[in-house]
């Protein structure tokens, strides 16, 4: 059947058409007043920063400076990262604001250094500490936009989720549990560590590939630090055990137990980032001080800290060298014979063992144990941390030859000057106060940013 079409009428259809194409294409560019362009890092400012973070469940956000080094470093990176990201079957966007120049943005977000990148997830902002090559960096932010709980339905599949679940986060693999048996932890841990169900799975990836031999089971796995746990419930309901019967809440707080001790490795190497981890841990912490953890007798040393971990998991077992961090070490009196172990709570206190301020020795594996004890039955002094001393921190700059050289130096450039200046004009140009003072002001700003971006090293 044939329909004869009144022009008139289609006419004012195209009308009518446009009419509502514009009624929602207009309030949208005017709401986000930035240009999208998928795969492209955007640029924001003042006036459209909220409604960038408010429209994509995940940006990363660099605060830059254009004189800083490390950020001209780091925006090819991010270029070559953002079109990858954004491909992701949950994107996320890559974006930059110049924080010298929208500085009121800056100081919202705290931001003391250069670059300072932070990860909106759904509005809510995290300092990124983590890679920044390109290819780390796309490998390290793919877990913000993947499944709280991926689902695994075959050996290969579990091997190729650890596989691409990468180095940096700890792993953790749910056999013959239900989804739902993990999914608040998951939830709530997403940020630290990836998440898993195993469905379907052979009895020789149990024992071979991850160490378990019984079901159901949450397998850890570290692979940073070649490590690997497993807790065999009680996941749920009403369980007996020799202390009687516990109730649900109770099983919840063992599974979560286990996960949060298994964040950090058995022996925790003391940086920044591991810091931020233990602080928001609640357990106290037995911090041994190395003079270099990478000589032989340290690393026999952490083997032992190690196996001693594993039997005190109520605490956090960490280790840091002088020769790595020293500034940080000197806050815990190093002038006792090292290596030593102290208790610290992560604050400006720290607990000492009567008689066992040192455990250096040919049995340090008693040592430990000893140390252990003491703490355990209350034998400890209390003592407060303190700064590097003058002298260290003099030691730590210039070695004696070094400074004889600087001094030889020194008096050098004053015989110059003097010699110079002896004969020249009587009359010396000074400057006004007004420039005084522009010059002073000059100077301490640009030490001020120098010393910012130096915070942000790579």
């Amino acid at each position: 059947m044939l329909m004869h079409l009144d022009p008139k009428m289609m006419r004012h259809n195209n009308v009518i058409i446009m009419i509502h194409v514009l009624f929602f294409i207009i309030p949208f560019s005017c709401v986000h007043s930035f240009s999208v362009e998928y795969g492209k890092v955007l640029e924001l400012q003042e006036s459209n920063f909220d409604s960038a973070i408010s429209s994509f469940d995940h940006i990363l956000v660099d605060f830059y400076a254009p004189w800083c080094g490390h950020c001209k470093r780091l925006s090819p990176e991010l270029d070559a990262a953002a079109p990858i990201l954004a491909t992701l079957k949950d994107p996320i966007m890559i974006a930059k604001v110049n924080a010298d120049k929208f500085n009121r943005l800056a100081k919202k977000y705290d931001v003391d250094g250069y670059p300072t990148i932070m990860l909106f997830n759904h509005g809510i902002p995290t300092e990124y500490r983590g890679p920044r090559k390109s290819d780390l960096l796309v490998s390290y932010l793919r877990k913000y936009a993947a499944s709280d709980v991926t689902m695994l339905d075959s050996d290969s599949a579990v091997s190729n989720f650890v596989e691409e679940a990468g180095t940096f986060f700890p792993i953790y693999i749910g056999f013959g549990l239900n989804n739902s048996t993990i999914e608040n932890i998951a939830i709530k841990y997403k940020k630290n560590a990836w998440f898993s169900v195993a469905e379907h799975f052979s009895e020789d990836a149990m024992v071979s590939s991850y160490g378990f031999d019984k079901v159901p089971a949450l397998v850890s796995l570290n692979p940073s630090y070649n490590e690997r746990s497993a807790f065999y419930g009680p996941f749920e309901g009403k369980f007996e055990s020799t202390y009687g019967y516990f109730i649900v809440e109770q099983a919840e707080k063992l599974l979560e137990d286990f996960v949060k001790q298994n964040l950090l490795p058995l022996a925790v190497p003391v940086s920044h980032d591991t810091l931020k981890l233990m602080k928001s841990d609640g357990r106290k912490m037995v911090l041994t001080i190395v003079e270099d953890e990478n000589e032989e007798i340290s690393k026999e040393l952490i083997k032992l800290l190690k196996a001693a971990a594993s039997e005190n998991r109520d605490l956090i077992f960490g280790y840091v060298s002088i020769k790595h961090m020293e500034e940080f070490a000197e806050k815990f009196d190093i002038e006792t014979k090292l290596p030593k172990m102290i208790i610290w709570d992560k604050n400006d206190e720290y607990l000492s063992v009567v008689g066992s301020e040192s455990i250096d020795g040919e049995d340090q594996k008693t040592l430990i144990a000893k140390f252990i004890e003491g703490y355990r039955e209350g034998r400890t002094r209390m003592k407060r941390t303190s700064g590097p001393s003058l002298l260290r921190a003099m030691n730590k700059t210039f070695n004696l030859r070094m400074m004889c050289i600087f001094v030889f130096l020194m008096v050098v450039m004053i015989l110059i000057q003097l010699f110079f200046t002896k004969g020249s004009d009587e009359y010396q140009r000074v400057p006004t106060q007004k420039h005084a003072s522009h010059a002073s002001s000059s100077v301490k700003e640009v030490e001020s940013k120098e010393y910012k971006s130096a915070e942000k090293e790579d």
